[in-house]
């Protein structure tokens, strides 16, 4: 079962989630927050797992939220669920450290996805937020780092969102198959975790835009 925070200061839309994802298999909501004002006592109380975050919020906004989060434990999945797809909020989420970048025009089905597979690695980001970061880093030198060609093409089903499982379908091969093959991917690329995978593709121009 995994340990859900919320951070959403519309009310409706904070007890939608709530309701939505907390009748969801295998997702808890333990908490939902209209601010983050004081997101260090409620991640050290609560200990979720991950963390769905606003941007714009009354006090403190969502980025100081997600800084927070990490300084306190960096293991927290955080995934910012926002309005914003301008170029300066996406940079700042992750910079900041978020795990992920989803608009809230996500449907709930892939919303429930993502909660589950930010916890296996992937670094979920709507379709439309990995193009404006592709299209940023357009003129940075490109670099293989000796991927495969099957590689190539998991590492950029990984930046256009595709959760674990899609990624298993789009190739046809097996969940454990896919998790094979991004932990090589992380390996060649030095890094650690979806999202460290997805900066470093898009730094070096490893992947195509679309």
């Amino acid at each position: 079962m995994l340990n859900l925070i919320i951070y959403e200061d519309k009310d409706i839309l904070r007890e939608s989630l709530s309701l939505m994802l907390g009748g969801m298999e295998d997702v808890k909501v333990i908490a939902a927050f209209s601010n983050c004002n004081t997101v260090e006592q409620d991640i050290k109380s609560l200990q979720p797992q991950v963390v769905l975050m606003d941007i714009d919020m009354p006090g403190k906004n969502g980025i100081y939220g997600v800084e927070k989060i990490k300084e306190t434990n960096p293991e927290i999945n955080v995934i910012m669920h926002t309005v914003f797809d301008d170029d300066d909020k996406i940079f700042k989420s992750l910079e900041a450290g978020a795990d992920g970048y989803l608009l809230k025009n996500t449907s709930p089905a892939k919303l429930y996805e993502a909660i589950k597979d930010v916890t296996l690695g992937s670094a979920p980001i709507s379709p439309g937020v990995a193009k404006r970061v592709l299209q940023a880093f357009h003129n940075k030198p490109k670099q293989s780092f000796d991927l495969s060609q099957r590689e190539q093409q998991i590492l950029q089903l990984l930046v256009d969102g595709y959760t674990y499982k899609r990624i298993s379908a789009e190739c046809f091969i097996a969940m454990d198959t896919v998790r094979t093959h991004l932990k090589n991917i992380y390996t060649k690329l030095q890094v650690n975790t979806g999202k460290e995978a997805i900066t470093k593709a898009l730094k070096y121009r490893i992947v195509k835009e679309n």
